[in-house]
């Protein structure tokens, strides 16, 4: 079963994105900040990471260079997700090492395209 981590600090878009996706057979892993999504990423080992921008306590762009920089987490793919669309936010969420920029709210099917177009086969 492909495991995705949802690092979300919002209540309602984790439950709500939480339940669609296993609705669709994955299992759901949360975190509700940078320092958690970096810690459960490390022992969870997601197939995929769903990182919203705005998070507290470590920001994702710091979560998302310190998983890259450890090795056997380095490679998971991670969705940037935010509600809050800026100029430049897909070039930073690239450039940070994310691997794909979703705006909120969610479409389901834009989302579902873009992770399997990164799980591993």
């Amino acid at each position: 079963m492909t495991k995705i981590l949802i690092v979300e600090d919002n209540e309602m878009n984790r439950d709500m994105l939480g339940r669609r996706l296993t609705r669709r057979g994955y299992k759901i892993v949360f975190a509700l900040n940078g320092q958690e999504a970096i810690d459960l990423a490390v022992s969870e080992q997601p197939d995929l990471i769903l990182m919203d921008l705005s998070l507290p306590i470590m920001t994702c762009w710091e979560a998302a260079k310190h998983i890259r920089q450890i090795e056997k987490i380095a490679k998971t793919p991670i969705i940037a997700l935010t509600a809050h669309a800026m100029a430049g936010d897909r070039e930073k969420a690239i450039s940070a090492g994310m691997d794909d920029y979703v705006t909120k709210p969610i479409d389901l099917e834009i989302l579902l395209e873009k992770m399997n177009l990164l799980l591993p086969k």
